[in-house]
């Protein structure tokens, strides 16, 4: 999507016909609010004319004025009413709009897989859904009124003069083709600017996102000014992008103005004569004089209008990118409802896995190269069934494919069909939400939000009782180890954490995550445990201590009544990690080279054995993890 050629075509406002039905009828109301404001403007005028007419006479009633001018006080009030009830009605509806469309895309991306956040940045994503849709909700907004505004406004104005003096106003609207032609060109230019302009924006929020994510290692190399180059670089082109907007502006309306005020001197010419000659009264040329300073509103908005119309459509083009995406991974129409007691709990038969080139971000490599990464297997003719109550342990080198087996199995990506078995039903034929609800991951990337940690334990624990919630934190933080922890806190777990997690050591966001994960085990639905080698930044003495606190909490679900076992998938490259499971496989490039007990792995002489050996001569060695980062 990134870097793609929006249309500006006007197609894409049919994005939001479904919105505009939903307040068809405040757009009513603001149009019709509209429609009597432009009428009372239009009436103006003609009282103007019968008063001047009346003074121009020289002997006259004082009420002969004031009447007129009572009417034309009338009629400001009724325009001022009028306005505030357009506004109202017509701009609070696209507010409407914009906030109901903001949340359906924010609801989509969602739904999406992360190939796609692969291929599209953060900041571009976030362009997309704040200053975009800005321009869609101006758009549908004062663009319609304007739009509206300003045709019925210069018809009727056309009209009324043609039917009040027809050679002056033949005369008077010379000047109106060459503007014709003029909002024409500038229109299409100006889509093609605004594009640049959105897509510039798009780049410099991107570097600005990228910079304060990554604000610890820019730090710790010391390179700050080459983000700060960066980032004005990208400003610099946003600013460029915008000047060339600005000129076209520039000279549009200051050419428009003149072309509008030529009109004014050929009234002024012609009617002058006329009023000489006795064929126009001084009413209908000071009528005529302020029927054309209201036209030439219309005349100016026209451009305005074609601005914001094509920036809408733009705006629309780069938002429709997103919700024509549609999601890799979704739920079938009818999920199964039934499952197979005496099946495995989770079970691969014959699994292989590539990356499909779609989803690999290949930006600037070459076709060939991405089609080489992307037939190439993670993992190739996996067999393994894993029944409900055990522990398994998954073992080998990076990029052996540990963490690709794990989004398998809990269709973060999507297997090939026939391959992952859940309870004896085919994954994709789970409902996603309720399969992933059957688990309780620990990743390897411990992402943390920017809140307390009370609440990052308690994640999925919202809509809890408080006290629920706080007990049900408090022994996920203790089972995690993690309770020692907040006194180092002046706020204890109320303390806020910062974004990723800033404030806290690797360690202790491992801990975090892994209490959030042990959080939703103990309120209960989750029935399967998955560490994601997130025991790595801990030493041995905290790994021991929390997986004695896992068995044990494994061992009161299998005896509790009614509770179901635990079962639990442990990655780690610690071997001290799997001692204590019921089944360990190797993962070599992509395929299971060994597999069995511990002991009788420890036994064989493998990759696993060898493994132990290092790691035992190094574990006197192993020391505790750092403070707070």
């Amino acid at each position: 999507m990134a870097g793609g050629a929006a249309t500006s075509s006007l197609k894409e406002y049919r994005t939001v016909f479904p919105y505009f039905r939903n307040y068809r009828n405040r757009y009513a109301l603001g149009f019709f609010c509209l429609l009597i404001v432009d009428a009372a403007l239009v009436l103006i005028p003609q009282f103007m004319r019968q008063a001047v007419d009346t003074i121009s006479q020289g002997v006259f009633e004082v009420r002969q004025v004031v009447i007129p001018a009572a009417c034309m006080v009338g009629l400001m009030g009724v325009i001022a009413l009028g306005r505030f009830s357009w506004r109202y009605f017509i701009h609070g509806a696209s507010r409407r709009i914009e906030a109901e469309l903001r949340g359906n895309i924010f609801s989509h991306l969602l739904s999406l897989s992360g190939s796609f956040y692969q291929k599209n940045k953060i900041g571009d994503l976030m362009a997309r859904a704040t200053n975009d849709l800005n321009a869609v909700r101006e758009s549908i907004g004062m663009g319609l009124v304007a739009l509206v505004d300003g045709t019925v406004m210069a018809l009727a104005i056309l009209v009324i003069i043609f039917v009040q003096d027809a050679r002056t106003a033949m005369w008077a609207v010379i000047p109106l083709p060459p503007i014709t032609i003029l909002i024409l060109v500038f229109g299409k230019t100006i889509g093609r600017r605004f594009h640049r302009a959105h897509e510039a924006y798009s780049q410099m929020s991107d570097a600005a996102q990228e910079t304060f994510a990554g604000i610890r290692v820019i730090k710790s190399f010391v390179k700050e000014w080459w983000f700060i180059k960066k980032f004005a670089d990208t400003n610099d082109n946003y600013r460029d992008a915008n000047m060339a907007l600005v000129k076209m502006f520039g000279f549009y309306f200051p050419f428009v103005s003149f072309l509008s005020e030529l009109t004014v001197l050929i009234v002024l010419l012609v009617g002058g004569i006329r009023v000489i000659e006795g064929k126009m009264t001084p009413g209908d040329l000071v009528a005529l004089f302020r029927y054309l300073q209201m036209l030439i509103w219309p005349l100016m908005s026209a451009g305005w209008v074609v601005n914001m119309i094509q920036r809408g459509a733009v705006s629309l083009s780069r938002i429709n990118e997103i919700l024509r995406t549609e999601p890799e991974i979704r739920s079938p129409l009818v999920p199964a409802t039934t499952t197979n007691a005496a099946a495995p709990l989770i079970e691969l038969r014959n699994f292989s896995f590539s990356f499909d080139s779609n989803t690999i971000d290949g930006e600037g490599e070459k076709p060939e190269a991405i089609a080489e990464v992307a037939a190439a297997p993670v993992l190739s003719n996996i067999n393994l069934a894993i029944h409900k109550g055990s522990v398994l342990g998954i073992t080998g080198r990076t990029g052996s494919g540990k963490s690709t087996l794990i989004k398998a199995v809990t269709r973060i990506i999507d297997p090939p069909p026939g391959t992952v078995f859940v309870k004896g039903v085919q994954s994709a034929d789970w409902d996603v939400a309720a399969l992933r609800g059957l688990f309780a991951v620990t990743p390897q990337d411990s992402y943390l939000f920017s809140d307390s940690i009370k609440n990052n334990i308690g994640y999925s624990l919202q809509g809890s009782e408080p006290n629920e919630f706080d007990t049900v934190a408090a022994r996920s933080a203790s089972l995690a180890a993690l309770d020692k922890d907040f006194l180092k806190f002046s706020a204890g777990w109320e303390a806020l954490i910062g974004e990723r997690g800033l404030t806290l050591s690797g360690g202790q966001k491992q801990r975090t995550a892994l209490a959030r994960s042990l959080a939703a085990v103990l309120a209960g639905g989750r029935e399967i445990l998955i560490l994601d080698d997130s025991l790595s930044a801990v030493d041995a003495e905290t790994e021991r201590a929390i997986l004695d606190g896992l068995f044990e909490l494994k061992r009161a679900r299998e005896h509790s009544s009614g509770g179901d076992a635990l079962t639990m998938i442990i990655v780690s490259h610690r071997i001290s990690a799997l001692s204590r499971a019921d089944h360990v496989i190797v993962l070599e490039k992509g395929r299971i080279t060994e597999q069995g007990t511990p002991s009788h792995l420890a036994a064989q002489g493998g990759f696993y054995a060898r493994t132990a050996a290092l790691q035992s001569l190094g574990e006197p060695e192993q020391s505790g993890e750092g403070g707070n980062g």
